[in-house]
């Protein structure tokens, strides 16, 4: 089963700079889903996969039997999953957080061109 995961930053008048949207879908499920949350952008990907992640694990029988593939339009996030670069200090935690559910759900995480990832094309909807 296809999930997407990624950010948006609400870029506001008045308001703050960090104000983003974690935000995944799941097309196949007809699942959207995107909630507030203040952090840089890595921080705000990182949130994004493991929240999505978190409803997988609240909701197994929906991924019971089905392959996983996660794709996020931050290419540092991906390459730091699949272990190709090293993350920074203030990031090992969400990479540890990261690590321990793909060990558990043995998902595939690849990257997807930011103007293809739905988890970002139906926020307005």
């Amino acid at each position: 089963m296809d999930c997407f995961f990624g950010s948006f930053h609400q870029n506001k008048p008045g308001r703050d700079e960090h104000d983003r949207l974690v935000c995944f879908s799941i097309p196949d499920a007809g699942i959207i889903f995107k909630a507030p949350f203040n952090g840089g952008p890595l921080h705000t990907d990182y949130a994004s996969l493991l929240t999505l992640l978190e409803f997988v694990e609240l909701n197994d029988k929906l991924f019971e039997g089905k392959e996983l593939h996660i794709y996020g339009d931050n290419l540092d996030l991906v390459n730091q999953v699949n272990q190709k670069i090293v993350c920074r200090y203030e990031y090992t935690e969400l990479l540890r957080k990261a690590l321990d559910y793909k060990k558990k759900y043995s998902f595939q995480l690849g990257w997807v061109p930011r103007d293809n990832n739905p988890s970002l094309g139906s926020l307005f909807n």
